[in-house]
């Protein structure tokens, strides 16, 4: 069964995601289903999707739940975990990750205000190791100003795009400025409402096959 047909049979707890996500998910998530990930999904609400990612997962994933509601802690069950705090309180990211280890998905579903999306991003994603996945959904709220702050560079979408040259910073000719926190990135997937980081440690290198002769 796919995520796309679980959540369409759900009548358990309410998942509320838009329906272009599922595609996304199933492209980067996919390689994880039935081995032992550490998935944290960053918003709770309901619980719905914690549960949703237990099933599509399979039975060897730990699954974390963070929220700023303390009556998310209802949703906690055999192999999901809640944590409450807020979501851009490194101290507090750090206890989970303390507990749990380094995340192997992250998904950030949470406040959606800027300065938390990059504060959380920013601590957590230099964290993970090779072949994790970090997704941030439902950045149309990019473009409202209640979730962004009067600085323009407080804004995750346009933080994304600027990373977008870093990927390039070995072939820009010193054009480009080196960003710690981008180190071990593979690619940056951009989908409506959402950005998606792949993190694989690489070194580029220009590669020529065929044959050369008369």
């Amino acid at each position: 069964m796919t995520i796309w047909q679980d959540f369409l049979l759900n009548e358990r707890k309410v998942i509320h995601k838009w329906t272009h996500y599922f595609p996304i998910y199933e492209r980067h998530f996919s390689p994880w289903v039935n081995k032992a990930v550490t998935f944290m999904e960053i918003g709770v609400s309901q619980g719905g999707s914690l549960s949703m990612w237990q099933r599509y997962l399979g039975p060897h994933a730990t699954i974390i739940g963070i929220d700023i509601d303390p009556s998310c802690a209802k949703h906690e069950t055999p192999g999901i975990h809640v944590r409450i705090g807020d979501q851009s309180d490194t101290v507090f990211l750090d206890q989970v990750i303390d507990e749990f280890g380094v995340p192997d998905i992250v998904l950030d579903d949470g406040s959606h205000q800027m300065n938390d999306m990059i504060t959380t991003f920013q601590h957590v994603y230099p964290k993970m190791l090779k072949n994790t996945v970090y997704m941030v959904e439902d950045l149309h709220t990019a473009y409202w100003d209640e979730y962004c702050s009067e600085n323009p560079l407080d804004n995750f979408l346009a933080l994304s795009k600027a990373y977008v040259d870093v990927l390039n910073i070995e072939e820009s000719r010193g054009k480009v400025r080196p960003d710690p926190i981008l180190a071990g990135t593979f690619g940056i997937s951009f989908y409506p409402s959402a950005v998606v980081y792949e993190r694989v440690p690489h070194k580029m290198f220009s590669v020529a096959t065929g044959y050369g002769g008369p």
